[in-house]
């Protein structure tokens, strides 16, 4: 699918000027400038422009082309031309010729015309078809002038820039100009026949319009717009890598720091916490009677693997509760991800909570969480660990332990793998058993019992046994229970073979769940039906297979070995509905599906042919070699089991040729005898200097296969479409990086060319869709379609906005954007369902297979549209064929065994007869195989071509060290084709320089010239070492093309002759050099060699007929001067057993060199005599291409013997190379500049922070006005003010200050995240304002939630800001700097003069650890430093007034005499040890060495610690025989040697003569007591000192605290407060200039500040992985200068404190119990407490008997001493872990008080009630009983806190609380306390006692014994009978009362009755 333009003349032009033209249509393309030309300008003969269009072209897309007058300046249009492409889509081939038209859409006055041709080819193929070579020939041109004009307009283009020629890796045309421009479409190779010789046209990336008189160095013109689309990537350097990496073991370390665990399920409990990593478990301590214990325990795991293995090891961590030697516990729940999953976070994730659950209880929900970090490290990785933010966001259970993405609350999910059938087993037995099998039994059965096993997320499931079954049916589904999305990436799948002795896989095959789901789609894990294929072992079944790994999925399978017919799906289950009982593996049986459902079968047809076959290894022997292609059919010689695939119309014949001779109804007839040729004929093979190789020459063996497969090629050419689209952006890519390195020009341009592409692929790209074949299409097929366009989409939209954010400036951030949507891509083209397995080309020797080739089928599937082709089909391809399995690692792996060169084409039979259309052509079709007139050919004839190869040889450099000096003698061996050339060998160097040009006379190569020309074969470079005895060792390869010269052309610029290129030497996959050289091919015509290019005869008459390299190649040559500075050497080892007494330095560089003076001394004084000296040399102009600079150090023994000791080369000078432009310009402002350090009065007081560079990790703090008053914090409304901490002198120490410094660093590093955080948003807006774009709604919809996503994550960092910026200024301890890495990393190495270089000795080792790592072959070290400089450039400095001429550069630098220093180390602590014993802990102790002066701390050891603190040591040593500071860390071990942990090593003789003097760190004040001012020079001292080295004036100091140091003006205080007393001073003010000096113009610095630098820790016997991290700094003071202060006390200070804790009331408890007589609720409490940690310390009140409403009175005091560290805010314990322990273990714990109301009768894991108050922070207690609610625990956050250690005393009352079933809080109780603290000295003072004892007792609050009934009936009665009854007693009473009366008034009314009547 193609529109091609055509775009001949366009006529009746005004004047005389150079014309361009633009042609739009999807995308714009601008011809090339036609220069000078008049009335007609004709384009024909160069411009042709072509788009592959993915998507049908819509009848109303427009044409349109506009014509310019050019200039660089400014382009005038002269017209434009519109046209509806309607027309063209109905007939498909048009000529058109029209008048252009202004922008009013009117004809322009001079009637100027446009002639076009038009053609198009949609993808239906329904318009007739056309060849591109009908109008796209190129005129003869000998002269070059057109083919050569694009170079005119390559931006940066300079002869020798130039690439060579050849194919890209897809194949797009090629400019003759040396440089491809891709066109922005172009996805795939054009068949053979077309666009030989079109040239493509340009990419616009900016708007022609767009004046280029700006400024902005990022505008382009369109002279420059060509460097957009310029391939710098050199096609001259295939990218082969020769080692397999799967498989290969690498070293890792998991470490898990288990913190702290909550809310566990159940009370009472003793939880322990396991944690396993596969088969190893490890566990904690446990911790007794709490549901929220507190461990930070850290457990570390090594192993040893392949990363495939390690990352699918099932992580569990799981809470047990009470397990103790005699019983295993009870799991209360647990968590579980694969390893892969951590390392994927990058690396590690932390302060996390795991939420676990019970697996057998899945109803049960969470059963609690566990905090923790995790970190999975391989070697060489560095992890970062994120600044920890506050407290609350820690505490916050909300923080799950989960993947970013993942939702919280994850469902459960049943998982069902239906396991239906497989087929093609190879046989599992040998021969002999077979026959023995057969013998006894007498029929011979298939020997394998299959059956399916699946691992998924720590679990197995089996299918059934199937007995004696090549082709098993299982029909079962394997059901998996686990929570959805599972933290688990990959699900394995084997085939194995039932044995009674021990069950064997047969094949391996794993699926990664996140390539058959989509989170985004909301579509789950969906797979098949569809044949998944297993590869592993070859089929040939031994006693003894050497390859069994293979089977199991370790490493790349080398035949096939099975397939298996299978589905998944996945079910989110409804909890509501129904309640999952267990997560156990369950196995059902299935219907059987139809043969259909997997997809129709269709015959494929495989085509190869060897067109070379080279570099055969001599090891192999020289028997006869054939070379086998299998795709499972066409394996002879293991006698393969075939699927029965098809049903035939043959009834009778063997298996074999049933499969081998299907009908083919619609095939011709004579296709059904086609006999499969799968291997070449046996050929002797002939040797190629230390290879073999096949006489093919013109006769090229071909091999044809059919086979039978599922038609899915749907699957296959999506995924090459994605494939094409990320290959052309890695080219890209490559390009940009290309660019950068080489420091070429407008690196951004190119990346925006590379985004415009990218952005286009992706948006006007259809996947295909349409499928003849629709029964086996899945749902995975439709919803990864749906996915992939949405993917794509949206990488395109990315694409453009990034490509409108490139500048200069962002060109590197913006490439590391980019680099992820080349892994999205990789990604996406990775199709789970492969449809049709892979081919394996095999070479076999005496019936043995050697050596062996993967490729993936889709690679060489071919299609008739380009895009959907694999990059391999229809080309010749080289191969490079390696051992199989684990022989393939190390050396054999580096070995070729054969290179071929071959073609490969797979297809549908039907689409047979394009098989040959990608074949270099000049070829003759030979059939030896009947039907002879039809069918393959099985050889292929070709035309031979006469070449002359040049192989110019020029350097080397950086090669590996092969011999036992540390050296090599190497030699070049050139390989092309089947001929060889050898360097000459230069002896006893690493980067040698040749010189030499190889002349290859008579290369015959095969095939047409002009293919050649566009892709030569490859050039394959070795570098050999030679020895004395035995063979040479192998030491690296390179690969090249050679630049093609066809005998018709001119030799001449810009091409030839080629320039100098760099090539990368690889052993195996590892770097090992670079190559400096250049390849030409130069074809011999008819004239033969008179007409090639003439030879300069050999110049070197000592070395014999060698041919150096020509002039117009080898490089342009300036004279250069090198001054070499010798300061000393250092650590020398011994050589040969002997010490090195009278070493010496020799340099060279370019064959020239010089020689230091010899030490007469080396350990009386190892420092040179003579300091500098020079020599000079011719070097190339271009700095890129100078030679490295050896540096070799000799003793000179008796009778004049020299010994070397060991040597380094410099592989590039740049850093040293001085320009001239060394000083810095003196534009600073002449004028006074104050920098006040002190804030505006009328501003409230703020910390003034000074922004130092970016890269800095420091930013200072000025905080001066020390005398401002202090503020309170507002008062919030029915709020207390809250007090301030106020900052008492007697409180503070180190660690005060130490700790506040850390938490200064969290909230810079959060400040950071925000400021970016903001920038990112603006950057945004500026871009969507800019651009405008309007996504689609599909698009737009997609995105909403991470736009949600992100922009909450940033308003939640700008509110950070935003916090941090409202603190008001609080009195501050005085703080340090604390670096997270060495200091060396923020200051140059402290290499600003004086430069350390590494002296090695010893063959170089390699990844398989079978010689010395480069640690271990440093013999030493030499000082010293180098400058270079052109000798032009002499006369500059030479001038200066007080120049030296003996120091040369190096002016000012100090004498190298002996100097005595006294060094301090203080060793603040360590963090995460790695455990060296048993128990998962280590006793470590400090070990400080500084030459041989070696503290030994082992008294001191701390037993059973990981993060251990140290203490300062002071040692007195000699400059510079004792420099190197060794800082080591061993574990204490009673019996034994101790082991060591791991140890750091520091430089100091660097530091001490650094400017930026690390030899005492500038503190932030001028001050005394805990911030006492350290160096013994005061801050006024140090500041007149740098003025003085600097040649600045001295400081002037004037009033009110100003001092003047060059033109900037520092303010400050100008007392100081000593002993009470007020004193003038100038420290103040000279501290804030040296805190700022890098603000002092030329020649200002950054002084290192007072700090603490963090170290990794590194053990030699684990390479690369830290063994922890150790925290110190180093003092250094001169002895012979002012005698130094008392070392600084950094030992913790543990004061003492008591806390006294009342317990006065409880109410409103929960009863438990139930009275025996009258069933009433009822509870005996009484109150438990302790401090965390201290939980054998608790202590109880009295019991309160028979409460009747939760009330409790107790009036009971506890009291707990403790110590406490306050700038942890940890409580420290030491106690022993078990009665076995040697020593008591120290633990620091939060400070955590554990209140418990217990119910004294009953006996119930339930029996108690608590609350935990943490006493830094914890709610204020409420006033009443009634105020005391659950809003206190559940709103704490926006309740007001408390700190004991600040309040001292608080009194109230605090609710205790528990879940419900629903996981809801309920209030279960009330205690009333009072908290009181003391420090020790205060509690000794005033005495309490305990309970209500004196002193201080506490009166009763009732009676003392249960007894009440006695005591108090009257009481008892009450609450019996009252509190029940009492509405009964009252109506009896009142009843009673009534009937009183009613008696009194029947008593007494006769008697008044008597007395009415008788009247008395």
């Amino acid at each position: 699918m193609a529109l091609v333009v055509h775009l001949k003349t366009v006529t009746d032009l005004r004047g005389k000027a150079d014309r361009i033209a633009k042609v739009s249509f999807r995308l714009s393309f601008y011809t090339r400038v036609l220069e000078n030309c008049e009335e007609e300008a004709r384009f024909d003969e160069l411009q042709t422009f072509r788009w592959p269009v993915a998507s049908k072209i819509d009848e109303n897309e427009m044409l349109e082309i506009q014509v310019f007058n050019f200039s660089k300046v400014f382009s005038n249009l002269i017209g434009t031309f519109r046209m509806v492409l309607q027309k063209v889509a109905e007939e498909a081939q048009l000529e058109v010729s029209d008048t252009l038209i202004d922008d009013n859409n009117t004809a322009i006055r001079l009637q100027t015309n446009i002639t076009i041709e038009i053609r198009y080819q949609p993808l239906d193929g329904t318009m007739c078809t056309w060849n591109d070579g009908e109008f796209l020939d190129v005129p003869d041109d000998p002269d070059g002038t057109v083919r050569f004009e694009t170079s005119s307009l390559l931006s940066g283009y300079s002869n020798g820039s130039g690439t060579s020629l050849g194919k890209a890796s897809h194949g797009l045309p090629v400019l003759r100009a040396g440089k491809r421009v891709f066109s922005a479409m172009k996805l795939g190779k054009s068949r053979a026949s077309k666009e030989k010789k079109g040239d493509l046209a340009f990419l616009e990336t900016e708007d022609l319009n767009r004046k280029s008189s700006r400024k902005d160095p990022d505008s382009i013109s369109v002279a420059s717009v060509t460097a957009v689309t310029t391939n710098v990537s050199n096609k001259s350097k295939p990218d082969i890598k020769m080692e397999p990496t799967i498989g290969r073991p690498v070293d890792y370390q998991i470490s898990v720091t288990v913190i702290e665990a909550r809310q566990l399920a159940g009370a009472n409990m003793d939880p322990v916490v396991c944690v396993e990593v596969g088969d190893e478990k490890k566990y904690t301590s446990a911790k007794e009677s709490t549901n929220s214990p507190y461990y930070n325990e850290y457990l570390v795991f090594d192993f040893h693997m392949s990363p495939d293995f390690m990352f699918d090891k099932i992580l569990k961590i799981s809470v047990i509760h009470s397990k103790n030697l005699l019983r295993s516990g009870t799991l209360v729940g647990l968590f579980k991800m694969d390893v892969g999953t951590v390392y994927a976070q990058p690396h590690m994730f932390y302060h996390k909570w795991a939420m676990i659950t019970d697996p057998d209880d899945m109803g049960g929900g969470c059963k609690g969480y566990v905090k923790c970090d995790i970190a999975v490290v391989g070697k060489g990785d560095n992890i970062k660990t994120p600044h920890k933010t506050t407290e609350k966001d820690d505490d916050d259970i909300e923080n799950l332990l989960i993947p970013e993405g993942v939702p919280a609350e994850r469902p459960w999910a049943r998982f069902y793998v239906k396991v239906l059938k497989a087929d093609g087993l190879p046989k599992m037995n040998t021969s002999l058993m077979a026959n023995v099998k057969k013998a006894f039994i007498g029929e011979n059965k298939d020997l394998v019992d299959p059956y399916v096993q699946v691992l998924f997320a720590g679990q197995k499931g089996k299918t059934s046994v199937q007995k004696s079954s090549y082709e098993p049916a299982w029909n079962e589904q394997i059901i998996f229970t686990e929570m959805f999305p599972p933290l688990c990436k990959r699900m394995k799948i084997q085939i194995r073979d039932a044995d009674k002795v021990n069950d064997v896989a047969i094949g391996t095959h794993f699926i990664d769940l996140s390539k058959i789901s989509n989170e985004g789609d909301k579509f789950l894990p969906t797979l098949g039906p569809t044949w998944v294929y297993m590869y592993g072992s070859t089929r040939n079944h031994g006693l003894m297979d050497e390859h069994q790994d293979l089977n199991e999925g370790l490493g790349e399978g080398i035949s096939f070995r099975a397939r298996l017919l299978l589905s998944i799906a996945v079910e989110i289950m409804d909890t509501s509905v129904e309640t999952p009982t267990s997560t156990d593996v369950q196995v059902e049986p299935l219907q059987s599906i139809s043969e259909e459902s997997a997809g129709k079968i269709e015959d494929f047809f495989l085509f190869g042919s060897f067109l070379e076959a080279t570099m055969i290894d001599r090891k192999i022997g020289d028997k006869p070699i054939n070379f086998e292609v299998t795709i499972n059919y066409g394996n002879l010689i293991d006698g393969a089991s075939k699927p029965k695939i098809r049903k035939t119309r043959r009834n009778e014949g063997d298996e074999e040729s049933e499969l081998m001779h299907h009908d083919e109804g619609e095939e011709d007839g004579d296709d059904e005898d086609l006999v499969p040729v799968s291997s070449t004929p046996l050929m002797k093979p002939m040797i190629t200097e230390n290879y073999y190789h096949l006489p093919y020459f013109d006769r090229k063996p071909c091999i044809f296969i059919k086979s039978w497969w599922p038609d899915h090629r749907r699957r296959l050419y999506n995924s090459n479409i994605m494939d094409k689209i990320a290959d052309k952006l890695e080219e890209g890519l490559n390009d940009v990086q290309e660019i950068i390195k080489t420091e070429k020009a407008y690196p951004e341009r190119r990346l925006r060319g590379v985004l415009e592409e990218l952005a286009t692929d992706c948006r006007f790209l259809t996947l295909a869709n349409k499928d003849e074949n629709q029964s086996g299409r899945t749902k995975l097929d439709r919803e990864r379609l749906k996915s992939c366009l949405r993917e794509l989409e949206n990488i395109a939209q990315q694409a453009k906005l990034i490509r409108s954010q490139v500048k200069k400036n962002t060109v590197k951030d913006k490439l590391k954007q980019v680099q992820n949507f080349l892994q999205k891509l990789r990604f996406l083209a990775d199709e789970p369902q492969n449809s049709i397995p892979d081919i394996f080309i095999w070479m076999i020797s005496n019936n043995k297979r050697i050596a062996y080739a993967r490729i993936p089928a889709k690679d060489i599937l071919y299609s008739i549209v380009d895009e959907e082709s694999g990059k391999d089909c229809g080309k010749v391809k080289t191969i490079f064929l390696r051992l199989p399995g684990k022989k393939g690692f190390g050396p054999g792996g580096w070995t070729v065994q054969a290179k071929l060169e071959m073609y490969l084409w797979l297809s549908l039979s039907k689409q047979r007869k394009e098989f040959l259309s990608g074949l270099p052509n000049g070829f003759e079709e030979f059939r030896d195989v009947p039907p002879a007139n039809s069918g393959p050919p099985t050889t292929l004839i070709y035309n031979k071509q006469v070449f002359q190869l040049r192989a110019h040889m020029y350097q080397a450099r950086s090669l590996f060290a092969a011999d036992s000096s540390g050296l090599s003698d190497p030699f070049a061996r050139v390989f092309f084709s089947t001929y060889s050339q050898v360097t000459e060998i230069l002896s006893e160097t690493l980067c040698p320089t040749w010189d030499q040009l190889l002349v290859f006379d008579h290369v015959e190569l095969y095939g047409e010239a002009a293919e050649l020309r566009d892709d030569p074969p490859i050039l394959v470079i070795e570098f050999y070492d030679e020895d004395n005895v035995g063979r040479a060792e192998f030491i690296g390869r390179a690969f090249a093309k050679p630049l093609t010269k066809m005998s018709d052309e001119h030799y001449g610029p810009p091409l030839f002759p080629p320039p100098l290129e760099y090539y990368q030497i690889y052993r195996g996959n590892t770097p090992a050099g670079d190559l400096l050289a250049a390849f030409e091919l130069l074809q011999i015509g008819p004239g033969g060699k008179a007409d090639l290019p003439p030879i300069d005869s050999p110049t070197d008459t000592d070395h014999g007929p060698i041919l150096p390299v020509p002039v117009g190649i080898r490089p342009v040559l300036s004279r250069y001067r090198i001054e070499v500075l010798f300061w000393g050497l250092r650590d020398l080892k011994r050589v040969n057993l002997s010490n090195v007494d009278k070493p010496r330095v020799d340099i060279e560089c370019s064959g020239k060199g010089i020689q230091s003076t010899v030490i007469a001394n080396y350990k009386k004084n190892p420092n040179f005599s003579t300091l500098v000296k020079w020599f000079e040399v011719d070097l190339p102009e271009n700095e890129l291409l100078h030679p490295p600079l050896n540096i070799r150090v000799v003793d000179c023994r008796a009778f004049g013997r020299y010994t070397l000791v060991g040597c380094h080369a410099v592989a590039t000078l740049r850093r040293f190379h001085y320009t001239g432009n060394g000083k810095l310009a003196s534009n600073w402002d002449t004028g006074e500049i104050i920098i006040n350090m002190e804030p505006e009065p009328l501003i409230k007081k703020m910390d003034t922070v000074v922004k130092l560079e970016a890269s800095s990790d420091a930013v200072v703090k000025v905080d001066m006005n020390d005398d401002g008053k202090k503020k309170k914090k507002k008062k919030k409304k029915g709020e207390e003010p809250e007090e301030e901490a106020e900052a008492d002198e007697s409180t503070l120490d180190w660690w005060s200050k130490y700790f506040a410094s850390i938490e200064t660093l969290k909230e810079r590093l959060k400040a950071e995240e925000a400021a970016l955080a903001e920038a990112e948003e603006k950057e945004d807006m500026e871009i969507a304002a800019e651009t405008a774009i309007k996504p689609d709604v599909k698009a737009s919809k997609g995105k909403e939630k991470n736009k949600e996503k992100t922009k909450s994550s940033k308003d939640k960092k700008k509110n950070q800001a935003a916090e941090l910026a409202e603190v008001e200024s609080q009195p501050k301890v005085d703080e340090l700097l604390v670096y997270n890495k060495e200091l060396e990393h923020d200051f140059n190495d402290f290499e600003d003069w004086l430069h350390t270089f590494n002296l090695y000795r010893g063959k170089a080792g390699d990844d398989d650890d079978v010689n010395a790592t480069d640690e271990e072959r440093i013999v030493g070290r030499f000082k010293g430093s180098i400058c270079m400089y052109k000798m032009s450039l002499a006369e500059e400095f030479t001038k200066e007034p007080g120049f030296d001429p003996n120091l040369g550069m190096f002016q000012g630098i100090p004498h190298n005499d002996l100097i005595h220093v006294l060094v301090r180390v203080y060793v603040v602590r360590a963090t995460n040890l790695h455990p060296t014993d048993i128990n998962g802990k280590a006793d470590p102790y400090i070990a400080v060495k500084l030459g041989k002066t070696e503290i030994k701390d082992k008294e001191n050891y701390i037993s059973k610690q990981l993060n251990p603190e140290f203490g300062s040591f002071d040692i007195e040593a000699i400059f510079p025989m004792e420099s190197m500071l060794s800082v080591a860390i061993y574990d204490w071990d009673l019996v034994g040697t101790d082991d060591l942990i791991g140890e750091t090593k520091i430089d100091l003789e660097n530091r001490f003569y650094s400017k930026y003097r690390p030899t005492c760190g500038i503190s932030s004040t001028y001050s005394f007591g805990y911030n006492m001012w350290r160096d013994p020079m005061k801050p006024s001292q140090i500041l007149s000192k740098l003025c003085k080295e600097s040649k600045l004036d001295p400081p002037q100091y004037g009033p009110g605290g100003r001092v003047k140091v060059a033109n900037r003006v520092f303010l400050g205080p100008s007392e100081i407060e000593d002993e009470n007393l007020k004193k003038q001073t100038d420290e103040h003010v000279a501290l804030a200039a040296l805190k700022h000096w890098e603000q002092i113009p030329n020649g200002g610095f950054k002084l290192v500040p007072e700090h603490v630098e963090t170290r990794p820790l590194l053990n030699v016997e684990k390479p690369g992985i830290e063994q922890g991290r150790i925290e110190l700094w180093v003092d250094m003071f001169p002895m012979d200068n002012a005698t130094p202060g008392p070392a600084v006390d950094i030992t913790p200070r543990k004061p003492k404190y008591e806390l006294r804790v009342i317990i006065w009331n409880t109410d409103e408890v929960i009863l438990e119990d139930d009275d025996y007589f009258t069933g009433e609720k009822s509870s005996d409490i009484f109150v438990r407490s302790w401090l965390k940690g201290q939980h054998e310390d608790k202590q109880d009140t009295d019991v309160h008997y028979h409460s009747l409403t939760g009330e409790g009175n107790f009036n009971w005091r506890l009291v707990f001493p403790f110590d406490y560290l306050a700038a942890e805010e940890k409580i420290v314990v030491s106690k022993k872990e078990s009665m076995f322990s040697w020593d008591e273990t120290e633990y620091k714990i939060p400070a955590r008080l554990t209140l418990q109301v217990w119910d004294a009768d009953h006996f119930s894991a339930d029996d108690f009630l608590s609350i935990e108050l943490d006493l830094n922070r914890f709610p204020r207690g409420a006033k009443t009983a009634k105020l005391c609610t659950l809003d206190m625990i559940t709103n704490d956050q926006e309740l007001p806190s408390v700190s004991i250690f600040k309040q001292k005393r608080v009194k109230g009352w605090w609710p205790c609380a528990a879940q419900d079933e629903n996981d809801e809080l309920y209030l279960t109780g009330k205690i009333e306390a009072e908290l009181h603290l003391l420090t020790a000295d205060e509690a000794e003072k005033n005495p309490v006692g305990l309970g209500r004892n004196e002193p201080e007792p506490l009166e009763k609050p009732r009676p003392d014994i249960s007894f009440i009934w006695f005591m108090n009936p009257m009481k008892s009665l009450r609450y019996f009978l009252w509190h029940n009854y009492r509405w009964v007693i009252l109506k009896a009473l009142g009843l009673s009362l009534l009937l009183l009366l009613l008696g009194l008034f029947l008593y007494s009314i006769p008697g008044y009755l008597v007395k009415k009547l008788l009247g008395a």
